[in-house]
């Protein structure tokens, strides 16, 4: 395949890399992992010197590949992005590296400049109490905590005791495989099963169907979300203080990039509102400008009770609003009530500050907003051309389309991958796509030349 996206040394300030002792070579990594772990990701050892851009280098074989999954949507820049081989920045980031700092309990001039930059880069008001961790399914978790507390101290100051810790999801969600939030994933059976789960109010996820004809769309999610409602309703009659939170993810990821009217956001904002429920969105992949926003929901008008974070942030956690401070003391107030040892992380919250620096000076969430118009334009080109490809749907970066059926879908990844492309599935039969912020189109026509590809296979 052609090389793109390419920098000079100069540009990039690379050096050759100094071998450190015991180090493992390349072509040893995967049989050395198989003693200890289980090895089921792409067979890949990510060379990360040459890696540039979109383009990801597989370190044994040097081979080449255009990068759309990005470490499941969790890079927002390419590889190696210049501004990060500046003598500053290089020195910033390994400081951040020789000790990691307890957060929690103790500060430094690096915790408060990320925490500004990130206030200022991605705001979100009012929703300015912030809560950081590690790992998004964390977030997720102290979201619930903080509702539930808050759910359960009105129950107590109106005498209806210690009660409201249920939270309303909905179905083809996934919010992570810890504790709570186990109870709420429902995507692939194998990553809770046998696990200890509650028994929380699931309802119909009223997303909109793509494999429609454009003019149907809106009158059968319409129908869908009458549904949906009518079940939020009944359980809300039966259960009323037991309700905490209801929480959804504006863009189901793992359960087939499904998205939703801005009038569902609407109801579910009046739903929360007339029932003393607390509404949670989980950012955590949708966040951060994939969207061409810098949170998805600013696509919609409707503003979350608290907001979980995660993935191009390189660090966790979550965003409060003004609702949680009906509650004179709640976690947010309260030391110690969401707390870990580390609080977020160190090096991260320095990754993240020059991240968020190199976002907002190329302006790159409204490059994801530009560039993801042109992509989902080439995708429903290659539709027309292709009829095994149906469904194209995104907004902003966050892209994806279906096949036929889950068997093709796995056909077509596989054999992406063998022409030099990965992607993601989801869903039963989707395929989804996750550039970085700052892809270039270069990167979209090679992609689009190695997909045309890979459908004239399946149409043979």
């Amino acid at each position: 395949m052609p090389t793109i996206e390419k920098f000079s040394s100069k540009e990039t300030g690379s050096k050759p890399a100094a071998k450190i002792r015991g180090t493992i070579a390349a072509r040893d990594v995967i049989a050395e992992l198989e003693k200890h772990i289980l090895v089921d990701g792409f067979k890949i050892v990510i060379d990360l010197e040459k890696s540039r851009g979109s383009i990801l280098v597989d370190a044994p074989s040097g081979r080449e590949i255009v990068d759309l999954y990005s470490f499941y949507a969790s890079t927002p820049v390419g590889y190696n992005h210049p501004y990060l081989s500046r003598p500053d920045v290089e020195a910033d980031l390994l400081a951040a590296a020789k000790i990691k700092v307890a957060n929690a309990d103790m500060y430094s001039v690096q915790y408060a400049t990320f925490v500004d930059t990130f206030a200022r880069v991605m705001p979100l008001p009012p929703l300015n109490r912030f809560f950081f961790i590690e790992g998004g399914a964390l977030a997720v978790e102290n979201a619930l905590k903080a509702a539930m507390d808050w759910k359960v101290r009105k129950n107590l100051a109106a005498g209806l005791g210690e009660r409201g810790t249920e939270i309303i999801h909905f179905e083809r969600a996934f919010h992570g495989r810890t504790g709570y939030t186990m109870s709420l994933t429902n995507t692939d059976p194998k990553k809770v099963q046998y696990f200890a789960k509650f028994p929380w109010p699931r309802i119909s996820s009223p997303y909109i169907d793509y494999s429609l004809p454009a003019a149907q769309r809106a009158q059968a999610a319409a129908e869908k979300e009458k549904l949906a409602e009518k079940q939020i309703r009944e359980v809300i009659a039966q259960k009323g203080p037991d309700i905490a939170a209801i929480i959804i993810e504006p863009v189901q990821g793992e359960g087939g990039d499904n998205h939703f009217r801005t009038e569902w956001f609407k109801t579910l904002r009046s739903i929360c509102d007339e029932n003393d429920i607390l509404l949670i969105f989980d950012e955590v992949q949708t966040g951060m400008g994939l969207t061409g926003k810098g949170w998805c929901c600013e696509h919609f008008g409707v503003m979350p009770d608290l907001l979980s974070f995660g993935k191009k942030a390189q660090v966790c956690g979550i965003m409060a609003g003004p609702r949680l401070d009906e509650v004179k003391e709640n976690v947010f107030r309260v030391p110690s009530r969401i707390n870990s040892t580390w609080g977020g992380n160190f090096t991260d919250f320095v990754r993240s500050t020059h991240f968020l620096r190199i976002i907002e000076e190329e302006k790159l969430v409204e490059n994801a907003r530009l560039k993801g118009e042109l992509f989902q334009s080439e995708l429903q080109n290659l539709a027309r051309k292709h009829p095994v490809i149906s469904a194209v749907r995104g907004r902003g970066l966050m892209l994806a389309f279906d096949l036929p059926n889950g068997t093709m879908r796995d056909a077509f990844w596989k054999g992406s991958y063998e022409l030099g492309l990965l992607v993601v599935r989801c869903g039963d039969r989707s395929i989804r796509l996750r550039p970085v912020l700052d892809v270039k189109e270069d990167t979209i026509e090679a992609a689009l030349r190695i997909m045309d590809g890979e459908c004239r296979r399946l149409n043979t």
